[in-house]
């Protein structure tokens, strides 16, 4: 809750956090409303939330300002009358003596008063008590908006609560998760619906499109001694394999450079990248995994065609009758990157990111791009979609992605 959720200066980062936790354990979300510091609008969303939902998670509005009004709105709501928690106070006035050396300002006092019936849930990373109330067989939690005092309340106070509340009721949702680039989500999507039957069981399949690629991600809810949710993934995983296996990846993270780099260091080879329209990108993602310098060597953003000359050892005359953006400099690109680092590996990106540069030849988002490997260089051509910055984006995860297929042997 909050007006600065709502104005976009604070990303609603508790929200998926607790969609993430509520899911993992066994807790399916119906709904998720995000409001003002507005009574109206808090009855409004709180009324709604509790016509769909059995349980009910509220974050922010708990403060000592005059903007938390969501613990005196929410007990009005519910009729509710709010009692000073005599022994919720003292222990704050001796925490706040301790934290601060101060004596506890008389607004914060008003933390301490807490809706009739309600269970208080101690709050040792802040001020604000975490309250759950029980509500003619649903329940409503209350949590301050801070996010480490709101996950700490969650994880030792809220999740064993429900746990121990709802138990064989929970169904974990179990996910396994593919990663997969060079191929656009929609013709995925239609390929793995044409490769399975109309019924998959207990299985259901989402399609995550990332500037980088797609994930695919099956996921199935189970208790944890019931085996037919692993089963299940079993039967689509080896269904689905097949029409992943050209594009899949298999990065813990979700990154590229993870698999590159433990190719390259397994095979003892060593790399070096020669880019152009994306200006470092590529450079940067190798280096942003701990352990590259076990094979990057090095890496130039020869910008400019006097850059790709000088420091590559491209011919002007080359350059004049192909263009900068072209197949032949992308593989002389390569070659000379990887010949003036001395590497086994060259990488080259070039292409038109926009929003100006492009022509009826060589349109916005045309992009060479090569990889030089074990003596031979392979050069491809595409045309990427969005403005300069996914142009950019996709034309790094582009030769990254033909070098991990050379590395692999496809």
């Amino acid at each position: 809750m909050g007006d600065e959720l709502l104005a976009g200066f604070t990303v609603d980062t508790n929200g998926a956090w607790m969609g993430r936790r509520a899911a993992r354990l066994g807790l399916p979300v119906r709904a998720r409303f995000v409001v003002g510091d507005s009574a109206r609008d808090i009855r409004g969303a709180l009324a709604r939330a509790l016509e769909v939902a059995e349980v009910v998670l509220v974050t922010g509005g708990l403060g000592p300002t005059g903007d938390d009004i969501t613990r005196e709105v929410v007990a009005e709501a519910l009729r509710r009358p709010l009692r000073l928690d005599e022994a919720l106070l003292e222990d704050l006035r001796t925490r706040w003596a301790t934290w601060r050396g101060t004596p506890l300002p008389a607004g914060n006092e008003r933390m301490c008063r807490v809706p009739e019936g309600a269970l208080v849930l101690p709050n040792r990373v802040g001020t604000a008590p975490g309250l759950v109330l029980d509500v003619e067989r649903r329940m409503v939690v209350l949590l301050p908006g801070v996010p480490a005092e709101m996950r700490g309340l969650f994880d030792e106070g809220v999740a064993p609560l429900l746990r121990e509340r709802l138990g064989d009721r929970l169904l974990a949702l179990v996910h396994r998760v593919f990663h997969t680039t060079g191929i656009a989500e929609s013709s995925l999507a239609e390929r793995i619906d044409a490769g399975l039957p109309e019924d998959v069981g207990p299985v259901s399949i989402a399609f995550l499109p990332r500037l980088t690629g797609v994930d695919v991600r099956l996921s199935a809810r189970a208790t944890p001694a019931d085996p037919r949710a692993a089963r299940g993934l079993d039967r689509v995983e080896a269904l689905v394999e097949p029409i992943l296996r050209r594009y899949r990846y298999p990065a813990e993270s979700g990154d590229i450079v993870e698999c590159i780099a433990a190719e390259m260091t397994s095979s003892g080879r060593t790399l070096a990248v020669a880019e152009s329209c994306t200006g470092g990108l590529v450079s940067r993602r190798i280096t942003e995994l701990a352990g590259s310098s076990e094979y990057f060597l090095g890496g130039m953003v020869t910008y400019a065609d006097e850059a790709k000359r000088a420091h590559l050892g491209i011919s002007g005359e080359l350059l004049a009758r192909n263009g900068a953006v072209s197949e032949e400099v992308a593989r002389a690109m390569a070659e000379g990157v990887a010949r003036a680092f001395g590497a086994d590996a060259g990488l080259a990106v070039t292409g038109v990111a926009g929003p100006g540069g492009g022509s009826a030849e060589k349109p916005v988002g045309t992009v060479w791009y090569a990889v030089h490997l074990d003596g031979r260089t392979r050069a491809r051509r595409s045309i990427f979609p969005g403005a300069r910055g996914a142009v950019r984006e996709r034309s790094a995860q582009a030769v990254l992605a033909l070098l991990y297929r050379k590395l692999r042997g496809r």
